[in-house]
């Protein structure tokens, strides 16, 4: 006998016991976002490999190593699945002339993938809610993003996630540091560890993002990316600080901060926890000014951010914050004998068109069997079909999940009396 398949490694099933987190998680996000007034976008998962090699930045380990990448056997395009939002979500805003009409603030959801050693709170395929405001130049839309994620962690009830912010300055400035920071590396290169050697001179900013603790002497001794901003840069920074003050909002400025794609500019920020271990980052982002006129386009301001769904469902539930309720089941619909089959199919369909959650029994069954399957069901009650009932027109209803005798009633005193006790 053949072995059974399983899932790939890191790529995981939502069972329908953890499923209600989930949505209770996605209709709060949802609802969050129509408060803020942006409108959802909806793109491929898979997109040409080209649009994630010069968005990201090919000295990068999402094009390196990570990307799911393949050839179309039809027209041998190479195809990626989707490592991150952003850059689609910006294809499609300038394929469909988007701006146009005017400034955007757009939102999507959904799997991304990237290839990487599987594990807690890193998988590879895994989901993200992303934010993106286009055409809007200002620090006002960075604060917006930043104070509208404190309101998300105070509905989600999380009170253990803190905002790093930094500049990275604008083209300019940025090139001016990559210079010192260069030289400095190449002075310390026999303390660079293998991913440290390779990004020298392809990305030296990204060694600063360094999570091996043996590089953390060269990174805190590397000179400083804010002395080489230009003053519109720092305007731009100050005046960000100045709006989270004014909403007595709490932040750190972490000046190692560079993020891990090379379409970032100006402001540049992550929410992290102390929770979770490794896996600090459960939401982060950015300004991305140049990433339009690097695709082709025109150019036009943008900044945005994506949160780590699986993350942050696993600080709400390590922390105890929302115990999101089992899936809502009002009725299980009881019959016996041939003759209520007819009865209990209409009495079901009322039920559901007057908005009552209803699971018919299926298949034969004493009326105990029945009973024991409605009881471990879930649902509230049981609505008892019986040829009596069948011949009256009249129906048992019985709590199931609470005292109380059971009922006789028409449809219409059921309906009644399951929106009252819901209520």
């Amino acid at each position: 006998m053949s072995d059974t398949i399983q899932a790939i490694r890191g790529m995981n099933d939502v069972l329908p016991a953890d499923a209600p987190l989930w949505e209770y998680f996605e209709d709060t996000v949802r609802q969050w976002l129509r408060e803020y007034g942006y409108r959802n976008i909806r793109m491929p998962i898979v997109e040409k490999t080209d649009l994630f090699v010069r968005s990201i930045g090919e000295v990068t380990d999402i094009v390196e190593k990570e990307m799911y990448t393949f050839v179309d056997h039809l027209n041998g395009e190479s195809l990626t699945l989707r490592p991150e939002g952003t850059a689609s979500c910006v294809r499609a805003v300038m394929q469909h002339n988007l701006l146009y009409a005017g400034p955007q603030r757009l939102f999507y959801s959904g799997p991304m993938f990237r290839h990487e050693r599987p594990q807690k709170g890193r998988y590879r395929q895994f989901h993200q809610v992303g934010v993106e405001a286009l055409g809007l130049p200002g620090p006002d839309v960075d604060a917006e993003h930043m104070v509208m994620c404190a309101r998300l962690w105070r509905r989600l009830g999380l009170d253990s996630i803190k905002l790093e912010i930094n500049t990275l300055g604008s083209a300019e400035s940025r090139a001016r540091y990559r210079a010192r920071l260069v030289k400095y590396l190449e002075s310390r290169v026999d303390e660079l560890d293998e991913d440290g050697r390779r990004r020298l001179h392809g990305n030296p900013l990204r060694v600063l993002d360094s999570k091996n603790p043996e590089m953390r002497g060269v990174i805190e001794q590397a000179p400083r990316l804010y002395d080489d901003l230009d003053e519109e840069s720092l305007r731009h920074f100050e005046a960000l600080q100045q709006i989270l003050r004014s909403v007595e909002m709490d932040y750190e400025i972490n000046s190692r901060l560079v993020r891990g794609l090379d379409y970032y500019n100006l402001t540049v920020s992550e929410w992290t926890t102390d929770r979770l271990g490794a896996q600090a980052t459960v939401c982060a982002g950015g300004r991305y000014d140049g990433l339009f006129a690097q695709l082709g386009g025109k150019p036009a301001p943008a900044c945005g951010f994506a949160m780590g769904v699986e993350r942050l469902l696993a600080l709400m539930t390590e922390s105890g914050a929302v115990s999101a309720p089992p899936p809502s089941l009002d009725v299980y619909l009881v019959h016996a004998g041939e003759d209520t089959r007819a009865p209990a199919w209409r009495a079901a369909e009322a039920l559901r068109e007057a908005g009552v959650s209803t699971i018919l029994h299926c298949g034969d069954g004493s009326f105990k069997s029945q009973m024991r399957k409605a009881d471990g069901s879930a649902a509230r009650f049981a609505l008892i079909v019986g040829e009596r009932e069948a011949q009256s027109g009249k129906f048992g209803l019985k709590p199931l999940r609470e005292l109380g005798v059971q009922e006789t009633l028409d449809l219409a005193a059921v309906i009644e009396r399951i929106r009252g006790t819901s209520s």
